[in-house]
């Protein structure tokens, strides 16, 4: 049986999934960030979207001060 697609949230979207490349690539691209690196964060940090987002922000700026 098909998923109800009217029966919907946003749960998914305070997650970014690791295995899935364009998830990976659309984090990199939005942080200046390789894909490689990326995916470093997403294991060292968890999958939660905002800890990524303050955790990249702290990867370019330690880039941006060396």
């Amino acid at each position: 049986m098909a998923d109800d697609k009217s029966k919907t949230d946003g749960r998914d979207r305070s997650r970014v999934s690791g295995s899935e490349p364009y998830e990976v690539e659309y984090f990199a691209q939005k942080h200046g960030l390789s894909a490689q690196q990326a995916r470093e964060l997403i294991a060292e940090v968890g999958n939660d979207r905002e800890k990524l987002d303050a955790a990249a922000g702290k990867v370019n700026g330690q880039r941006g001060s060396a």
